[in-house]
């Protein structure tokens, strides 16, 4: 018992990390430095706000490791309601993590170019845009992932208490919300302009937080995982 309450609180903890780190680089930063339709303003804020650029890539590497142990510890603690959709949650999660590592690569890249003095300004401005046009391409790709790893994990929490019923359900909805935005993205045209485009992953957002803090505050709950009786298929 003692141990499932362990496991519980280390996988809300780390999904606490995934999350402050996610916001923090993949939102807050961008919002702050990111001008798309502004190269040189783009260039501005990077050039002088360097340490927030290095501090958001420094994040962005703890929440991609911190993702690496997340699902790992959740099929530790989950793996006895459902073996199966237990490993396909830990195969989804774990897959996206170097293509997230490898998509960063475009973020070091443009703090070798903004340390660059030699290049003309409007050069480094179109590679700038370029590197960041291509991170957005990879995000939307594992975006992918990140929507369908919450399916089995919802269905695992779906199973577990009254209250999971629902955070099951938001993971579940956030599942269809991210897969959704990355193929109507793909193939409607200028779908991010539609205003409802940025709502259609909250689901996701709310389950996961509540996932979150649901491990964190109540892992007593979790504690009788060992002794479920459950099917494994």
């Amino acid at each position: 018992m003692t141990n499932s309450r362990q496991t519980a609180r280390l996988a809300g903890l780390l999904y606490l990390v995934v999350i402050l780190t996610g916001m923090f680089s993949l939102a807050y930063v961008p919002s702050r430095l990111i001008f798309p339709d502004d190269p040189a303003k783009t260039l501005e804020a990077i050039a002088a706000n360097g340490l927030l650029f290095r501090s958001s890539i420094a994040a962005s590497l703890l929440c991609y490791l911190a993702f690496l142990a997340l699902p790992v510890v959740l099929y530790r603690l989950l793996r006895s309601v459902n073996e199966w959709k237990a490993r396909w949650m830990l195969l989804l999660a774990v897959v996206s993590v170097p293509i997230s590592l490898l998509n960063l690569q475009h973020r070091f890249d443009i703090l070798a170019l903004t340390d660059q003095s030699t290049l003309p300004v409007q050069e480094v401005q179109n590679r700038l845009m370029d590197h960041l046009r291509l991170y957005g391409s990879g995000i939307t790709i594992v975006k992918l992932f990140w929507g369908l790893w919450l399916l089995p994990l919802g269905l695992l929490i779906y199973r577990l208490s009254p209250v999971s019923k629902i955070i099951g359900v938001l993971l579940m909805l956030g599942c269809v919300g991210y897969v959704g935005s990355v193929f109507l993205g793909t193939l409607v045209p200028g779908f991010n302009n539609y205003s409802f485009a940025g709502y259609i992953t909250l689901p996701a957002a709310a389950g996961e937080i509540g996932t979150c803090l649901w491990l964190l505050v109540a892992p007593g709950k979790l504690a009788d995982l060992g002794n479920l009786n459950r099917p494994s298929a």
